[in-house]
């Protein structure tokens, strides 16, 4: 039998994990890594830091599958979109990672879009509008704020494209993940050479892509000693989290949709066609399907909400939905507003602020923690209800991350949504995507699909309530009501801070 290592280099930590043939998880493990922010509304990592999490992982993985790390027959990569990770000639980084969630360069995506002509005309060459988190606007800030990091730059890659780097000595970088870049002609699968034109890029600092399943170098002699695994052990292309997620839970397809819950919150739906929202609402990403795209809607401070009431109140997660639960669905007109970090689907808001709105002297401790639950969840509903409009029509939504691991928030999702919700037999989404792919580009299966429908198993199934559905709907309308009120407020707020 062999094995598929899976590393997903997420915000927290970096993921390893053990696949067999069949598709069952055998060990996974976590290296956690550390989040800068040096000043507000910045966020940065190291990548060195990364590359030691990675290593902790894999090796803890391998002592817990209990399995000669010699059979492992191929490696899979997903991680964090969009972080800008800048290279010198030796193979170092220049600077700490710019990642995914920092917000500093709202006037370089003004910028971008100025330069191209608008939204419209942006989403026509690269499928997206300008956004802080995509990793143009990094590299534009880079250019304008620090020109010797900028005229030192020998490749840049993104998070997951290091440790490849790290693991083979080879640039490269695959499709699903380039598509957050903004420098992506998704049409063609390839660089842009307008962008690349029209802002002067050196398409030599670009690495070159690949489909996700297609090998792109081989472990190298000193890094198998340091992981344990064998000397040449292929690495496949892999993916960025969200395409790679959608891997791991089988959206591989028309009629499904993925929603997990993770840092942030991913509404993702498979289109076998190149389809673009001119708004801006929703993002298109080629998927890790060959010839193959993915359409969804990013929440911020998904999972994150929830981590920061965690830290706030210094609670375990499970007494935290304990308490939840006890509270009335709606919390009595209590909204909580989760843009921790500013927002992207729809609001494309890097000032948008958190909040709670609706307190009064009955509010308890119990309302305000569902009422952040909800919150998210109103916010992925968000993103559903984009993509509906846009003729989506699932006849089953995946669950993952956090959200799938409660039952109080599986059955909320199911309610808000108002959609026939189910949970797969795996639970760690990108690392078991990776891991997927990894067998796909050793020939494990012949493709993608064909490996989802041979591993990925659905478990639960959660229903709406219908009750529970009709008071949803009306708090929902309420919530979709506040960010338009307070927007100028999150602006006049940011000036203060």
């Amino acid at each position: 039998m062999a094995y598929y290592l899976g590393i997903d280099v997420g915000t927290s930590g970096t993921k390893a994990l053990i696949m067999n043939t069949g598709g069952r998880v055998l060990a996974a493990a976590t290296g956690p890594h550390t989040v800068s922010a040096p000043r507000p509304f910045w966020s940065e990592q190291s990548p060195r830091q990364w590359w030691s999490a990675t290593v902790k992982a894999v090796r803890a993985a391998v002592a817990a599958a209990k399995i000669d790390a010699a059979r492992i027959a191929g490696i899979g990569l997903s991680g964090q979109m969009h972080g800008l990770v800048c290279m010198d000639a030796s193979g170092k980084p220049l600077r700490p990672a710019i990642i995914w969630n920092d917000q500093r360069t709202a006037e370089q995506a003004e910028q971008i879009e100025r330069t191209v002509g608008g939204k419209a005309a942006l989403v026509r060459l690269v499928g997206n509008v300008a956004m802080t988190s995509f990793t143009l606007t990094k590299l534009l800030w880079v250019r304008q704020n620090e020109p010797r990091v900028y005229e030192s730059i020998h490749r840049i890659l993104l998070p997951k494209d290091y440790i490849r780097l790290r693991l083979t000595g080879e640039y490269a970088g695959d499709v699903s993940d380039m598509s957050g870049t903004l420098m992506l002609d998704q049409s063609k699968r390839d660089w842009s050479a307008k962008m690349l034109e029209l802002f002067g890029i050196d398409r030599a600092i670009l690495p070159p892509v690949y489909e996700s399943h297609e090998i792109t170098g081989l472990v190298t002699r000193r890094v198998a000693r340091q992981l344990g695994v064998s000397v040449g052990t292929p690495v496949v292309a892999g993916a960025g989290d969200q395409p790679a997620g959608a891997v791991g839970c089988g959206v591989v397809k028309a009629g499904l949709v993925s929603a997990a819950i993770g840092t942030s919150g991913v509404v993702l739906t498979h289109s076998p066609e190149y389809i673009t929202d001119p708004t801006g609402g929703v993002q298109t990403f080629c998927s890790a399907v060959a010839g193959e795209y993915c359409i969804f809607g990013c929440i911020l401070s998904a999972g994150g909400s929830a981590k920061w009431l965690r830290g706030t109140l210094g609670d375990s997660y499970e007494s935290l939905n304990r308490q939840a639960a006890r509270a009335d669905a709606g919390c009595g007109g209590l909204f909580f507003l989760p843009y921790l970090t500013g927002e992207r689907t729809p609001h494309a808001d890097p000032l948008a602020r958190g909040g709670w709105i609706g307190i009064t002297a009955r509010t308890t401790r119990v309302e305000l923690i569902r009422s952040v639950m909800e919150g998210v969840t109103f916010a992925m509903n968000d993103a559903l209800t984009i993509l509906r409009d846009h003729g989506v029509k699932p006849r089953q939504i995946r669950l993952s991350g956090g959200g799938a691991r409660s039952a109080l928030w599986r059955q909320m999702q199911a309610d808000i949504y108002g959609s026939t919700c189910v949970t797969v037999r795996t639970e760690e989404g990108p690392a078991y995507g990776a891991a997927i792919l990894a067998a796909v580009g050793v020939g494990g299966y012949a493709s993608v699909r064909q490996a989802c429908k041979a591993v990925v198993k659905t478990m639960r199934t959660i229903k709406p309530d219908p009750a529970a559905r009709r008071a949803y709907a009306r708090y929902y309308r309420q919530y979709r009501r506040l960010y338009p009120a307070l927007k100028d407020e999150f602006f006049r707020i940011a000036k203060l801070q």
